[in-house]
């Protein structure tokens, strides 16, 4: 799926997607022991390259002479032909912007190593051989090369030094460094790649030549996914393909592009042979600066040699996809398989509490909205996870000036459907008493008036609790947290927040999936597709008849957009002007660039003014990588000030 940039986002906004490299992984077709026709192919890739836009381009181990060709390797011809085929694509290399990476024997010092061949700019800025020769089952490279030096050496090549050993980092100019492994150097215990992420490389090139055998493509995706998490990076693995020799031996080209663990594009085995997409480097050094222990055992060897290089890396617009609604997977098995862990998590962390205060209760409101709807389904679960009659479950509905019959309705009808214990208590009257007391005009409908209702409600909540001997479950989810759309010490309070990891966009797949899944025989599944449909508001308003007047997408925005812009500025830390471009891309069909500016706007502002409220919330389970609660992911200071935030948005 290709996200280009509207047409409506000026150069400014564009060059806010700052931070990403376009690499690709391409295979040539290449003949066995023919160098200069395999450096033609080469070229024809780098020309493709070129036309995409890609800055770093990975091409297969020993492509320009073929992985294949067993004791020619012992030929001098072939080895002066491999190397007249390098000094040509070094010199061509002068005329396309970027770093190129290819395998090629290379002799050095009376001996011959495996190498890859690192140039561009019309230089040779690197040779590093490989590691670990493999020499069992169907190979047996010890036959024809040396294992690389432990040191790095000067070799001559067309007169000029260049450095070869396997402890070197080409850096760019703007600080993402590249280094290289090949092939069985990752199928090692200790792969050194291990090293290089420590020195500080943020992209490992493997350029492989792996035979295809039944299973093996899962497992070196698996294998190549894994390292990119383990060492926070992107991981290019290129493979050999179509013109290898067929003797004992198929290879299929399968390529992919990685990114702490995520496999962002690939080229399936007997593919094109082409797999390119863009990685973001300030995503990665966010993480690694995020995860302190990342660092914790770096050698710090001195023995790394930087080269530097420099070229172009500015990206208008992106070929990987963003994804739109981060909180929930794609695939819908996936999807649902998120859900049933996420309701067993709630459970758990709910079971845990009920024990540990000897709780005989769970009391909760129930308004007939989601993030009720939600809270009830997981103390159900709870209460059977626990053995325990579900009538201990207390679900109250409290009606007041906004509530509206459709649903009051559904809360009543959710609670007997599911078995629990059901209350209704109308709190107009003591909502009433309490304004008259404090001096307010029922018919001054501002926030006392909206706050008085749900702070009413808690209080009921909570002394019904203590009356039971039980504790109250709260309801808010994690995109509310966000927000701050909550009474303070009302639906911002409880005993314990099911809800408080769970974003509004998850929150509606879940209950969707318990609708699914539900008994054909029970009525659950039609009220919660009733539930659904409702739109969310926390009803505090009177009612225009039966229509809901308040609706919260209507004030704070669109919730899809606000755990959009949730997810990546808590998980990567992204600034606000790369969170715009990405809106933008992710969302270009949808929302037009100047309603996304407006919502990121009310995002920021809220996100930073309403910390207070996030700064003593009641606990509840982590469960996932976002999370807001002070006393483990998020600390930050109530009364931080946005501004900076919101002057980026305005350049």
């Amino acid at each position: 799926m290709l996200n280009s940039m509207p047409a409506s986002m000026n150069k400014e906004s564009m060059n806010k997607l700052e931070g990403y490299v376009r690499v690709a992984a391409a295979t040539p077709a290449i003949r066995v022991a023919d160098c200069m026709y395999n450096a033609g192919q080469i070229l024809a890739l780098m020309e493709r390259a070129r036309e995409e836009k890609v800055r770093l381009l990975c091409l297969p181990e020993l492509c320009l002479t073929g992985y294949t060709c067993g004791d020619l390797f012992l030929q001098d011809t072939l080895i002066r032909s491999a190397m007249e085929a390098l000094a040509h694509l070094v010199e061509k290399s002068a005329e396309f912007p970027m770093l190129v990476v290819a395998g090629t024997p290379f002799p050095h010092a009376g001996t011959l190593f495996n190498t890859a061949a690192v140039f561009g700019g019309g230089k040779l800025l690197g040779l590093v051989p490989k590691t670990c020769l493999p020499n069992y089952n169907e190979f047996y490279e010890l036959r024809h090369f040396s294992p690389s030096p432990e040191e790095t050496h000067s070799a001559l090549f067309e007169g000029r030094e260049v450095p070869l050993g396997t402890r070197l980092l080409f850096r760019h100019d703007s600080g993402f460094s590249v280094a290289v492994e090949i092939c069985e150097d990752l199928w090692v215990p200790v792969p050194p790649s291990s090293y290089h992420a420590l020195a500080g490389a943020s992209i490992i090139v493997n350029p492989s030549a792996s035979d295809e055998v039944v299973g093996k493509a899962s497992y070196r995706r698996a294998l190549a996914a894994s390292q990119s998490a383990r060492l926070v990076c992107g991981y290019v693995y290129v493979d050999a393909g179509r013109g290898e020799s067929s003797t004992d031996m198929v290879f299929s080209g399968h390529n992919f592009v990685c990114e702490n663990g995520e496999v962002l594009s690939e080229s399936p085995p007997f593919g094109d042979g082409w797999a390119a997409t863009e990685i973001d480097l300030h995503a990665l050094e966010y993480d690694r600066r995020r995860i302190n222990t990342f660092k914790s055992a770096a050698p710090w060897d001195a023995s790394y040699t930087v080269i530097p290089f420099s070229l172009d890396t500015g990206i208008s617009a992106l070929s990987r996809r963003v994804d739109p609604h981060p909180f929930v997977p794609k695939d819908a098995r996936e999807k649902n398989a998120r859900c049933e862990i996420i309701l067993d998590m709630q459970a758990a962390g709910l079971a845990k509490r009920l024990e540990h205060a000897r709780a005989r209760t769970a009391v909760l409101g129930i308004s007939g909205g989601l993030d009720s709807c939600l809270a009830l389904l997981v103390s159900v679960r709870t209460m059977k996870k626990l053995g325990r009659p579900l009538s201990d479950v207390i679900a109250v509905t409290m009606p007041c000036f906004g509530t509206t019959e459709r649903t009051k309705s559904n809360a009543r009808r959710l609670s007997e459907t599911l078995g629990v214990g059901c209350r209704e208590i109308d709190i107009t009257e003591s909502v009433r008493s309490h304004l008259r007391d404090i001096g307010q005009s029922e018919e001054t409908r501002d926030v006392v008036y909206e706050n008085a209702q749900a702070r009413v409600r808690m209080l009921t909540l909570m002394d019904l609790a203590n009356k039971t001997g039980g504790i109250v479950v709260g309801t808010g989810d994690l995109s509310e947290l966000a927000l701050g759309w909550s009474t303070y010490n009302g639906d911002h309070m409880s005993m314990y927040g099911v809800n408080a990891g769970v974003p509004k966009t998850l929150v509606r797949h879940i209950v969707q999936y318990a609708a699914d899944t539900a008994p054909k025989t029970s009525a659950l599944t039609e009220i919660l597709e009733d539930i659904l449909a409702t739109p969310v508001s926390p009803e505090l308003l009177p009612p225009s008849g039966n229509d809901i007047l308040q609706q919260t997408e209507d004030l704070v925005g669109p919730y899809e957009l606000h755990d959009f812009f949730l997810y990546h500025v808590v998980r990567w830390g992204r600034s606000p002007g790369k969170i715009y471009a990405l809106s933008c891309a992710a969302f270009e069909k949808i929302y037009e660039p100047t309603t996304v500016l407006k919502w990121l706007k009310v995002f920021y502002r809220r996100f930073f003014s309403q910390q207070f409220k996030r700064s003593c919330i009641p606990d509840g389970p982590k469960i996932g990588s976002v999370s807001l609660s002070p006393r483990s992911d998020w600390r930050m200071p109530s009364d931080a000030a946005c501004d900076a935030w919101l002057r980026e948005l305005e350049s």
